[in-house]
């Protein structure tokens, strides 16, 4: 065999390399540059995020679970809380669509104000749900984990994305956001409201944007953020940042008006 014959393989085709701790710098890149090129491609400009746990259900299989569990002796107390908090399913469902029939009907030629959730169950599915019964382009910015199935059926697929890194997942989360939406959720939703509010605090992020807590029978018991004011680690001002709030109509009125004033004539990402 001559040495002409000899084609060693390319080191971005190599998938041993390519999934190295070496290669980790290409791999984060990756994820910025690949999304990047698809939120051109698709004249993304900005987008309207919303978080919230996984574990929510949709009113129609929450009660079916009740009925289960009346029927067969199941978990009654934790089929009975599905059922009320199935809710905030719903009501994530509604405002996405209400919001997407309000950004498609701006005169704009890219695409304002897109849906934005993680793309996983949940209130995720809930958001990209309400969006896509709306006809409207929705993005869900997934990621690898072990209990997670990849995105849910209603995102639209070529805005469809599995990140591996949770800080590329958050950075663009961020860049693209006008407005976010916080229903009620565990651990990552936490991770996700204070990272906007630590960004916004610090001046590392200084676009105005709407922070709605969505649900005030959950966040007045969860989140004590008074204690932090009475202890002096914020500023009263910083309780400023964000509104809860108990209704479609008000998360409605509040995200359009806001992002008519501060966000309609600023299109495109940035922090």
């Amino acid at each position: 065999m001559s040495g002409s014959d000899i084609h060693p393989e390319r080191a971005y085709r190599d998938p041993e390399f390519m999934n190295s701790p070496e290669a980790r710098s290409l791999r984060i890149l990756a994820e910025y540059l690949e999304p990047q090129e698809r939120f051109e491609d698709f004249n993304i400009k900005d987008t309207i995020l919303f978080f919230g746990s996984a574990r929510l259900l949709p009113r129609d299989e929450a009660a079916r679970r009740l009925e289960a569990a009346e029927a067969g002796g199941g978990d009654l107390i934790r089929a009975k809380a599905d059922l009320r908090m199935s809710r905030y399913y719903e009501d994530t469902r509604e405002l996405a669509h209400r919001l997407t029939d309000w950004s498609k009907s701006l005169k704009d030629p890219g695409r304002r104000f897109v849906i934005c959730s993680g793309g996983g169950p949940g209130i995720m599915e809930a958001a990209n749900r309400g969006a896509s019964e709306a006809k409207g382009d929705n993005i869900g910015l997934g990621i690898s984990l072990p209990m997670e199935q990849g995105v849910n059926p209603y995102v639209t697929r070529k805005l469809a994305f599995e990140f591996h890194y949770f800080f590329t997942r958050k950075f663009w989360f961020l860049y693209l956001a006008k407005a976010m939406v916080i229903m009620p959720g565990g651990f990552g939703t936490l991770d996700e409201l204070f990272e906007g509010l630590t960004l916004i605090q610090t001046g590392k992020m200084k676009k105005k944007m709407p922070i709605i807590l969505y649900g005030s029978e959950f966040w007045d018991k969860v989140l004590n953020l008074e204690a932090l004011v009475e202890f002096g680690t914020i500023s009263r001002k910083d309780l400023d940042l964000f509104q809860v709030i108990d209704t479609v109509d008000e998360a409605f009125d509040i995200i359009t008006r806001q992002l008519g004033e501060f966000a309609i004539d600023n299109p495109g990402p940035g922090l």
